[in-house]
């Protein structure tokens, strides 16, 4: 017996020593195919998607697939003027609908080259229905594919698909005043991915307009150019103004529009809208300003606002995409997290509960689906582990779920307009991502896409353990850890934590990672341990409102009880511990480092957050309330005001022009480390947005200064 174990531990030593080691040149010529993101046809029964820039069509009656038409193409048929360059934040979080199907299921309104097309596929041909100098954002087809509405410069407008005729149906929009235009926050923090909706019997549009003067402007500069591009940004920082925002209905014909009476908005959010099905209404989701309080509001055409149910937490309300109408309009569909955990409960008109459909020590993470033929709500969820993500359906009038999923792993979910299929993306910690058609009950149809085993045939992937980790006062932390190529237990090696710590965040899953920096870390000779503390998400709103008006303490305390965990495994050098994160997670590496100084040599803190008076208004107010009502919370929470704690080697990273993590973040910090007479490094980029768009540098820059500090 002990010879064939020791066989069988040898074989994979033999095979992954004929693999190459991940290395930054593997991780930068690395281009994973994005997952497929399926536009089903009104019948449910084909749907469309694009790959390698190609619009395709999936066909489930005969499972074949085949090219409709190439979206270069027809962008370059649109032959518009070299248009100037934009700025990351005019149209971020924005979700543009640039395949839609018409009724009819044999045409599709395609935007392409900022130009609307209809392709037509028994012919295969397409017709130009745009050809203009203005971009045309945002473009919805109406219920009855008669109109298409979109957005020109800063109002709203509709074209008629049979002749061709443009009517401007609003005309006051500006800089200032924006009609069905988000501005920068609402997409960004409350997922609002448009501000536009057609009723449903297309005979009218309701649109937000949201006027953002009194938000301030944030001076970002393009410094690249001679002479250096001022680029403004309105970034509505804590306690200052957002943008007052009204909701209007206008006749899809043109003419006056007709503003709801919502009340008194200026300190009150406007989070999702929901016509009702006979489009006598429509639904508005209103948060007060710090969101602990929710209202559903009915806004009836005629102007009457009724208020039918309402939600108070204590912390705070997260907002998702649950809602969803029942038998035409006479009851609804209802996401809380009332009990500490996310789930679904059925509402009639009147604001009655009717049912509780889902309850346990786990949520609903999405609403995916409704078959009330069949009387089934389909949902994924956390019930079978917070580290995975399944697929469940339950009766409507409730009772116990059914899973349909059956891979342990993290599943996403594509549902036809009927319930009938879905499109299953799934992976695990083993394997890479596949897409699956399946049908309603979980069988399956035809495979997609088919795991890309290449990277494990060509490189070695180091394997991934989850650990759980249980703290003094008895909670449980999952981690991940990944030991170094050719480990030997009785070494001990440096390691790096890799941190992101914040709410609406789960690092810790049940998923593909394939080739990534930690893998380039391990196989360096770093150990490289991940934790998910209190405050992060998949584990229910009671386990994230932990962090509750003190940001970074309690996340603090989680992982220095993992990293103590880590050290006693035996393996660790506790001397040579780093930290390194982006965002939250360079918020989180600073205040470590200056909370808890004896415990990490060096730290890499990308993006982050330095002083929470810094960041938007809607994030920061949900978690931290207004700095004038918590003024010592904000202080408490600012890496800004400990500089003079800094004990190991610290490298700040930031991009010049971050639209969301505003660099002013880092330039403070920077400050505040001089002023206290401390060393650091810091590495500006002269790029745009919020993402490392220098992936290769970052990460050759980042190697480097663990390997120096740390080795």
């Amino acid at each position: 017996m002990l010879r064939v174990l020791t066989w069988i531990v040898l074989l994979p030593a033999v095979a992954s020593a004929q693999k190459k080691p991940v290395t930054l040149e593997a991780l930068a010529s690395a281009r994973p195919p994005a997952p497929i993101s399926a536009v089903w046809a009104p019948d449910g029964q084909r749907f469309v998607y694009t790959e390698e820039g190609k619009l395709r069509l999936y066909d489930i009656a005969t499972r074949s697939k085949r090219e409709l038409v190439s979206l270069s193409a027809l962008a370059a048929a649109a032959v518009k003027p070299q248009p100037p360059e934009s700025f990351p934040w005019e149209n971020r979080g924005v979700r543009e609908q640039n395949v839609q199907w018409f009724p009819s299921g044999r045409e599709l309104l395609i935007r392409a080259g900022g130009d609307l097309f209809v392709f037509r596929l028994g012919a295969g041909g397409w017709t130009a229905l745009t050809s203009t100098v203005e971009d045309e954002r945002d473009p919805k087809l109406s219920p009855d594919g008669r109109r298409v509405s979109f957005r020109r410069g800063h109002d709203l407008w509709v074209l008629e698909v049979g002749s061709g005729r443009v009517t401007r149906l609003t005309h006051d929009g500006s800089e200032a005043v924006r009609n069905a235009e988000l501005d920068w926050v609402y997409p960004e923090e409350l997922g609002l991915g448009t501000a536009h909706w057609w009723s449903p019997d297309s005979q009218r549009i309701a649109y937000l307009q949201f006027d953002v003067s009194r938000q301030p402007f944030y001076p970002q500069v393009d410094l690249l150019p001679l002479p250096a591009r001022h680029e403004p940004q309105r970034y509505p920082k804590a306690g200052e103004p957002n943008a007052d925002v009204r909701l209007g209905l206008v006749a899809a014909t043109g003419g006056p529009t007709q503003w709801l009476d919502l009340g008194d908005t200026r300190d009150r959010l406007l989070a999702r809208f929901n016509w009702t099905p006979d489009g006598s209404g429509i639904a508005v989701q209103r948060l007060n300003r710090v969101q602990n309080r929710q209202e559903l509001l009915l806004a009836e055409a005629g102007g009457r606002v009724r208020v039918i149910l309402e939600e108070q937490d204590p912390y705070w309300i997260n907002v998702r995409d649950n809602f969803r109408w029942l038998k035409g309009g006479k009851e609804f569909l209802w996401w809380s997290e009332r009990d500490g955990y996310g789930h679904l409960y059925r509402y009639s008109l009147e604001g009655k509960l009717l049912a509780q459909l889902t309850r346990g020590p786990w949520e609903v993470t999405e609403l995916v689906g409704v078959d009330e033929k069949s009387g089934y709500a389909y949902y994924l969820s956390t019930e079978a582990g917070p580290l995975e993500r399944q697929l469940y359906r339950i009766s409507l009038e409730g009772g116990s779920p059914q899973r349909i999923t059956a891979a342990a792993g993290t599943h996403a979910v594509s549902m036809s307009p009927g319930a009938d299929y879905f499109l299953d993306i799934h992976s695990s910690l083993e394997q890479p991502p596949s897409t699956v058609l399946r049908r309603a009950d979980g069988n399956e149809i035809g495979v997609l896409r088919p795991p890309d085993t290449r990277i494990q045939a060509e490189y070695e992937i180091l394997p991934v353990e989850f650990v759980q980790v249980r703290t003094a006062d008895g909670a449980l932390l999952y981690a991940r850890l990944i030991k170094p190529a050719g480990f030997d237990r009785a070494r001990r090696y440096p390691a790096i934590v890799a941190i992101y710590g914040g709410p609406h965040a789960q690092a810790v899953r049940n998923a593909w990672s394939g080739l990534s920096f930690d893998q380039v870390l391990a196989h360096r000779g770093f150990v490289v341990w991940q934790l998910d503390n209190r405050g992060s998400a998949g584990r229910g709103h009671l386990w994230e409102a932990a962090i509750y008006r003190n940001l970074g303490a309690r996340e603090l305390e989680d992982q220095k009880e993992g990293l103590r965990y880590l050290i006693g495994l035996g393996f660790v050098d506790p001397e040579r511990v780093g930290i390194y994160g982006w965002s939250y997670g360079g918020f989180m590496t600073l205040y470590s480092m200056l909370n808890a100084p004896e415990l990490f040599r060096a730290g890499v803190a990308g993006a982050p957050v330095t002083d929470w008076r810094n960041y938007d208004t809607i994030y920061t107010e949900r978690y931290m309330g207004l700095p004038a009502e918590n003024a010592e919370g904000y202080r408490r929470s600012s890496p800004v005001h400990k500089a003079e704690a800094l004990r190991g080697e610290l490298l700040l990273v930031h991009n010049l022009e971050d639209d969301n993590v505003l660099v002013q973040n880092t330039i403070q910090m920077a400050a505040a480390l001089q002023r206290a007479g401390k060393r650091f490094s810091m590495m500006l980029y002269p790029s745009k947005g919020h993402g490392a768009q220098n992936r290769r540098h970052l990460n050759a820059l980042m190697l480097d200064f663990f390997e120096r500090t740390l080795k």
